[in-house]
């Protein structure tokens, strides 16, 4: 096997109800292609009071089973891979309060942001469906932004999930913003290694042409849903190429810089 990321912070469990297989399975995988860290970052709950079910993340009862089982697993694997638990998160102001207080109380290790909704999930707008509306796009950026200056996420997963197709350059105005912003706060982006295995439109190359001119920190996510995911090999590669391509600076985040909340 040919060199392969060290690190990997963003991968799912079942109980975000689209993603298989089990966690030691994602372990075992992890392990086969020499990974010292592996991370699960499975959606967060959120404390819905209108009687709403999500169907694309677990429910706030369990938390707390979720964190035990990962370490449990932890003190198995223990001197073979570092696991670690956190969530994936999108800051939801009315959410937010709430979450942490429970992130707190099951002492998770980290929080990464993927902004999938602006709004609640109930009636929010996703953030992946395409458009060409200029105050979306600059809604979008606004509360990534605004969660990022809580202090409590590692960092931004899939930052060019926003399917944006309006105008060039309201496009380059706004992601610009982004960048920026992120830059000064020494966030790192996530170059999403699902998103190119599926083919999905992300990465964005446009997006990763204006992080490189800024010079932002960039990582490496699978955001696994099914073990094999994480043996992609060649995936790996062409976000490597990518990289080469902006001039991207690829960061394994050190486990000791894992920020608190």
């Amino acid at each position: 096997m040919n060199h392969y990321m060290k690190t990997n912070y963003h991968t799912h469990t079942t109980r975000c109800k689209h993603a298989v297989g089990t966690e030691r399975e994602y372990i075992e995988a992890a392990i086969s292609m020499g990974m010292e860290v592996l991370g699960f970052a499975d959606h967060v709950p959120c404390p819905f009071t209108d009687g709403y079910v999500s169907t694309i993340r677990m429910d706030m009862e369990q938390a707390d089973e979720y964190v035990h089982s990962i370490r449990s697993l932890a003190r198995e694997y223990e001197g073979t891979i570092r696991l670690l638990v956190g969530f994936e998160a999108e800051y939801t102001p009315e959410f937010f309060d709430a979450q942490m207080e429970m992130l707190h109380r099951v002492n998770g290790d980290y929080l990464i942001m993927g902004q999938h909704f602006l709004g609640r999930e109930s009636d929010g707008t996703y953030t992946g469906a395409p458009t060409k509306n200029d105050d979306f796009l600059k809604g979008y950026v606004d509360t990534v932004i605004a969660g990022m200056e809580t202090g409590a996420f590692l960092y931004l997963a899939h930052p060019d999930l926003i399917n944006y197709e309006g105008t060039d350059g309201v496009y380059e105005q706004e992601m610009t913003r982004l960048c920026e912003a992120l830059y000064d706060l020494r966030i790192p982006l996530e170059i999403n290694l699902q998103g190119l295995l599926q083919h999905r439109h992300y990465p964005a190359e446009r997006f990763w042409q204006i992080a490189g001119r800024i010079g932002n920190r960039v990582v490496l996510g699978v955001d696994a849903h099914n073990p094999s995911q994480i043996c992609e090999q060649g995936v790996y590669e062409r976000a490597m190429r990518m990289a080469e391509k902006y001039a991207l600076k690829i960061e394994e985040i050190d486990p000791g810089s894992i920020c608190g909340y």
